[in-house]
């Protein structure tokens, strides 16, 4: 007999609670596990010994199927980076000892490139110390940039969730006679998965967004008023979507990083609304969508939730089958039917590494999507949940405030 534990670690999603029920479920299967516990606010709970007995909070079928459709991390999130431990190695011998105390023989951490960089090192770890601990990651990042895996957990939803605003804001900005420009800022440091997925809107009749920028393409100002005046001419009311990660003029994004040196980006939509109404002067707003991206679960894509607690269940598996030092990824084997497969990859290829769109789903001008990419994204976004509500709205499952101190 084992216990075992789970985390969840960096930016919020509707997906990685599903992950979370994914472990928990397919534990509750096994024999050979008797305690399942959740670290609170990722590895900071494993280093303090924060622990709670998922069993005593998940009771019942209902419990996991609320819990599924809840949106962000039920058992909170931190963005701490662990030190090598050849450098420094005090933090590590507290985590074994928690895990040595509580009995654990294996680690599950769903997150995204920087938790995976974490099951990196703590595998390398207990292998030095021949620490008997499997450690296995369980993807999970609104971004899609994580190495390998076709796509990541909880990118699904937030595309839909983007295409489906960028759906509303295209009717809404129809109505008016006069001509205008709306431009929608969406997530996305350096990778423009997200942004890019608004083009699924041209496979349901949609000529909006009429422009997409992102990361991969070097961004020109002159270009975006030649563009911006070249769509102006062909449609009244003229959509934009564009990466928060394009380059900029220094100044125009918060210089501020956090602890893996990532900054945080925001400004660009607004920059942008002021760039063109001070050089063509029509009517321009930006919108950004900012963190209603990542936890819009009331539009979440059923496909994303399912594969997402797919995805943690054969975590569980392959941990009991000896492996560790691993990161469960999607692997496509069809567009259509689409089809996927659940594998394992080494957490070093992927940890610390990016994935970017491929050229083939850039435009030749750089400020649009190709039919390629609507084939990659339009699967990911499919299917609804019969989601739970309670006097009107979504319905969530919480853990008392008191547990998570």
């Amino acid at each position: 007999m084992m216990n075992i534990a789970v985390a969840q670690s960096g930016g919020p999603t509707c997906a990685i609670n599903a992950s979370l029920v994914g472990v928990f479920k397919e534990s509750l299967k096994e024999p050979k596990i008797d305690a399942i516990f959740g670290s609170v606010n990722g590895i900071e709970g494993i280093i303090q010994d924060h622990l709670i007995d998922l069993k005593t909070l998940i009771l019942t079928n209902d419990d996991m199927e609320l819990l599924r459709q809840t949106p962000s991390t039920v058992l909170g999130s931190c963005r701490y980076k662990l030190p090598d431990w050849q450098e420094d190695d005090s933090v590590y011998k507290k985590i074994t000892a928690t895990l040595k105390q509580r009995q654990i023989g294996a680690f599950f951490y769903i997150g995204g490139n920087d938790s995976m960089d974490t099951v990196n090192k703590l595998a390398g770890y207990f292998k030095e110390i021949d620490l008997d601990v499997k450690v296995i990651g369980i993807p999970k990042t609104i971004d899609n940039d994580l190495c390998i895996t076709d796509h990541t957990p909880g990118f699904g939803s937030a595309a839909k969730y983007v295409a489906a605003s960028m759906r509303e804001i295209v009717r809404d900005s129809s109505v008016y006679s006069i001509p205008s420009v709306t431009i929608v800022e969406i997530m996305g440091r350096h990778a423009g998965w997200l942004t890019a997925s608004s083009s699924v809107l041209h496979g349901l009749g949609e000529t909006a967004p009429h422009l997409i920028y992102v990361p991969e393409r070097k961004f020109s100002l002159d270009d975006f008023f030649k563009d911006v005046r070249q769509e102006m001419a062909k449609h009244k009311a003229v959509i934009v979507a564009v990466s928060e990660g394009i380059e900029v003029p220094e100044g125009v994004q918060s210089g501020v990083v956090d602890n893996f040196g990532h900054k945080y980006l925001s400004g660009i939509g607004k920059y942008l609304e002021e760039a063109v109404r001070n050089e063509i002067g029509c009517k321009v707003r930006s919108i950004e969508l900012n963190v209603m991206q990542r936890c819009s679960s009331h539009i979440c894509s059923k496909t994303d939730i399912d594969e997402s607690e797919a995805i943690g269940a054969e975590g569980v598996r392959r941990a009991l089958a000896g492996e560790t030092g691993k990161v469960m990824v999607f692997r496509r084997v069809n567009d259509m039917p689409y089809t996927v497969v659940i594998e394992t990859a080494v957490a070093s290829e992927i940890a610390n590494n990016e994935k970017f769109l491929p050229d083939s789903y850039i435009s030749h001008f750089g400020n649009n999507m190709t039919e390629e990419a609507l084939k990659y994204f339009l699967p990911l976004i499919q299917g609804e949940l019969n989601i739970i509500m309670e006097k009107g709205l979504p319905k969530h499952f919480t853990i008392q405030e008191s547990l998570l101190k």
